[in-house]
């Protein structure tokens, strides 16, 4: 069974060392190791899933993938009863596979069982790592390193010895580290639910979710390391803070050796750790009780904090994991993803660890210290899968070859990417330059709300071919449909329409905090009885699945999901910007980036630059600097039509440099609006031209 293993068992298995070998740069990979059991995962010596009968349970043994995918839709009590029941360690047995309405965003599965996660995927850590110090000293020598379930452990203990209770939420702004990851399996371990906060958002961004949260406890590190580069994380935590109430305590961890002000909130997490206990009962939990909250970007200005709960999503999490990556017992998956997002989640923490499997933490950059650093990793670690975004393949794809073949890949089982869909120049060269064209290549769709992935090319029959740049076919239990503009479902192949999921499945959110009416609105009521998606999807003549791009105003920069209102909020705190619209056009290496249409007062006009350098500043501060637009046009006022609706496909075609065709205008309350735009454009694209 993938995780279940007994504590005492464990903790007899988890004596190891860290060693620490300085190198003459910044740069990290930090590799966790499972040793649990993996006793539903197939040990064939097989290359691929696609050769060999999924293994999902003792009930379903010897079906096809073709069986195994129509039972799952046809009978999801059947299917998931069957593979939960042999794949989770129960406390206490569920006696209900499933209680759903999608209509009313009801979503319940395996209800009455309890568990608890971090009971599931209990794990030790071994470092392969380089480390330089700020003091650039050199570290030659051993350090004995404490393993993953005893600093789980001890963490758990110091939240526990600082009041945090079950049901209570923890905020964690941390880098990639095993630390980061230890305290997400510590408030599993006590039933508290975490909430990981990217590390590279700002203080104000932290405090919206903290304070949506209202968490009782703010994990952080005194710094952070990424491509060479310090950042702090202290003193962003020490700004949000200010305006959250109900923070208790700051606990920091050491990342780097660089002394930070401490404050009357603030603990020292190392310090205080070592006085706790190394074991910790894990807190049983029921299957519905929420693990997790991670906030994302919706087409309103308020992030929504999307919930997970505990054993659905750990399920399915698991699978995925196993099936669409081919991952067996002894591989080294390696998802480069920060744990800030649903990706490092999934497929760096719960569903590795779950299966037992050995996971990479990755720190550093596709570029630092040079464009090889990625199949260094691989050759170094010997890394089986690599699971990384489409933004990094597109940029390393700019350099010579050599970066990439100067290094061993022949570990390389399976490759797969994720964010957003791949584009085919950048999938075929990762297929046959870094793959050397004999390594399965998955473009998989999935998003925060789902759990975990939904449509790939594996797992899929023996032989079945995969297409470049397609997510291709459903996982087990997901049954897309496209539906039209007036809500109906699109029958046949080669059409169009928006994606939706007609069925439920484990993985799927469970709620928005504080606001279901939110969630139903959201994804259940645009079409009734569906789960829409947000994207749109083209079904080929076979009947395969290709997203096309978002429907709503998301635009996704390099692979993170960000609402255009949200940006839009942080301008117009500018006094001297009255309105702004702000849309996404395509970008070679980021995928989209934010365009945004400025309107100045009268005063301002005059000092426009100053202007845009400002909004600038208060993007990076109010969001992050990866959400800054990459174009600002300043405009005399926006289209609108007469019920004050602005029309953002015009703004979207100006900036795309398409306006041969721009449609019915009728509506607009003043046509002659368009043609300002139009006009203005050219006078900035002619200005860039210039520089």
């Amino acid at each position: 069974m993938a995780g279940r293993v007994s504590l005492s068992l464990l903790n007899s298995l988890v004596r190891g060392n860290v060693i620490f070998r300085s190198k003459k740069c910044l740069r990290k990979s930090v590799v966790l190791i499972s040793r649990c059991k993996a006793r539903s995962v197939s040990s064939s010596s097989s290359s691929s899933i696609s050769a060999a009968q999924p293994d999902l349970s003792s009930h379903l043994a010897g079906k096809t993938y073709a069986d195994l995918y129509d039972l799952s839709v046809r009978d999801p009590e059947t299917f998931w009863g069957s593979i939960a029941k042999e794949r989770l360690a129960w406390t206490k047995p569920f006696d209900q596979v499933t209680d759903c309405d999608l209509s009313s965003g009801k979503i319940n599965w395996f209800l009455g069982g309890q568990l608890n996660v971090s009971g599931d995927v209990s794990v030790h850590i071994c470092f392969n790592c380089t480390l330089k110090p700020l003091e650039i000293k050199h570290i030659n020598h051993i350090f004995p390193y404490p393993p993953l379930l005893e600093m789980t452990c001890r963490l758990a203990n110091t939240l526990k010895s600082y009041g945090i209770q079950k049901g209570e939420r923890v905020a964690i702004y941390m880098p990639v580290s095993p630390m980061a990851v230890a305290a997400m399996l510590a408030c599993a371990r006590i039933g508290a639910i975490h909430t990981v906060v990217f590390a590279g958002f700002s203080s104000e961004a932290l405090a919206g979710r903290i304070q949506n949260a209202q968490c009782k406890i703010v994990i952080t590190s005194n710094q952070g390391v990424r491509g060479g580069r310090i950042f702090d994380l202290k003193s962003t935590v020490d700004k949000a803070v200010k305006s959250c109430p109900s923070v208790r305590h700051v606990f920091v961890a050491k990342r780097t050796n660089e002394s930070v002000p401490m404050g009357k909130l603030d603990i020292s997490l190392d310090e205080v750790m070592v006085g706790q206990s190394p074991v910790c009962a894990p807190e049983p939990m029921d299957s519905e009780e929420m693990l997790f909250m991670l906030y994302t970007s919706g087409s309103t200005g308020k992030p929504k904090g999307i919930v997970h709960t505990q054993a659905g999503y750990l399920l399915y999490a698991s699978l995925t994991h196993q099936y669409v990556f081919d991952y067996t017992p002894g591989d080294v998956f390696g998802c480069v993803a920060d744990i800030g997002w649903i990706t490092g989640h999934s497929y760096v923490v719960y569903g590795p660890l779950c299966n037992g499997a050995t996971s990479v933490l990755f720190e550093s950059t596709p570029v630092y210290p040079n464009p090889g650093r990625y199949w260094e990793t691989v050759q170094r670690l010997r890394i089986n899968q690599f699971y990384g975004a489409p933004t990094a393949i597109r940029l390393l794809l700019k350099h010579e070859e050599n970066w990439v073949k100067k290094y061993d890949r022949s570990s390389l089982k399976t490759l797969a990417s994720v964010g957003e869909p791949i584009n085919h120049e950048a999938w075929e060269w990762f297929h046959n330059v870094v793959g050397d064209g004999r390594c399965p290549l998955v473009d998989t769709w999935w998003q925060t709300e789902t759990g975990g992935v939904c449509i790939a090319p594996l797992p899929a029959e023996p032989g079945a071919e995969i297409r470049p740049a397609m997510a291709m076919r459903p996982f087990f239990g997901i049954q897309p449909a496209l539906l039209g503009e007036k809500g109906q479902i699109i029958t046949g192949n080669d059409v169009s329409g928006a994606l939706c999921i007609s069925k439920p499945w484990p993985g799927m959110a469970r709620t928005i905090f504080g606001d279901h009416q939110r969630f139903v609105d959201a994804y259940f009521k645009p079409y009734q009885g569906q789960y829409f998606t947000g994207d749109g999807a083209y079904r080929t003549e076979d009947g395969y699945y290709q997203i096309t791009g978002r429907m709503d105003d998301v635009i996704n920069i390099s692979g993170h999901r960000l609402g255009t209102a949200e940006i839009e909020d942080a301008l117009d705190e500018h006094p001297d910007v009255p309105e702004t619209a702000v849309i996404g056009i395509p970008h070679e290496i980021k995928g989209e980036v934010p365009f945004a249409f400025v309107v100045l007062k009268e005063s301002a006009t005059e000092n426009q630059r100053a202007v845009v350098e400002e909004m600038r500043h208060l993007v990076a501060t109010k969001i992050a600097k990866y959400a800054v637009p990459d174009h600002f046009l300043v405009v005399k006022r926006l289209p609108k039509t007469r019920s004050g609706k602005i029309m953002r496909r015009i703004l979207r075609k100006v900036a795309m440099q398409d306006t041969s065709n721009l449609g019915d205008i009728s509506t607009l309350d003043d046509p002659s609006v368009v043609s300002e735009i139009i006009e203005a454009h050219k006078r900035y694209r002619s200005h860039a031209a210039k520089k």
